[in-house]
């Protein structure tokens, strides 16, 4: 089963949503801010990605700014960042989309086209 971590306010997390649908792929809708991922299920995501737990920032969010994390994040563990992640659901990038085995963060539909179809 997919797992959708969206905010359905976002126009990108929306695009995601519509493409889903009209693929007729079934998942499970998590709303990123009501039922943000938790420590383990990011660390997870992360290793599954093999991005940096970088990737997973909403760095063009408004609470990303207020709490300047550009200039923390460098000093950070990967621990520090991954607490901060689950801390507030508007940090992290999205939409992520995963099935266990596999994620994409943001929504990019050529890519999403080819691993998820």
């Amino acid at each position: 089963m997919l797992t959708f971590f969206q905010y359905p306010k976002c126009s990108t997390c929306r695009k995601a949503k519509q493409f889903l649908d009209s693929q007729g792929i079934v998942y499970e809708n998590r709303h990123i801010v009501e039922e943000p991922p938790k420590v383990d299920e990011l660390r997870e995501l992360v290793a599954i990605s093999g991005l940096p737990v970088q990737k997973f920032f909403n760095t063009s969010g408004q609470v990303y700014r207020q709490m300047e994390l550009s200039k923390q994040l460098p000093t950070m563990s990967e621990e520090e960042k991954l607490q901060i992640l689950a801390s507030n659901g508007m940090l992290v990038k999205r939409p992520i989309l995963t099935d266990g085995n596999q994620v994409t963060i943001g929504f990019k539909e050529e890519e999403w086209q080819q691993k998820w179809t």
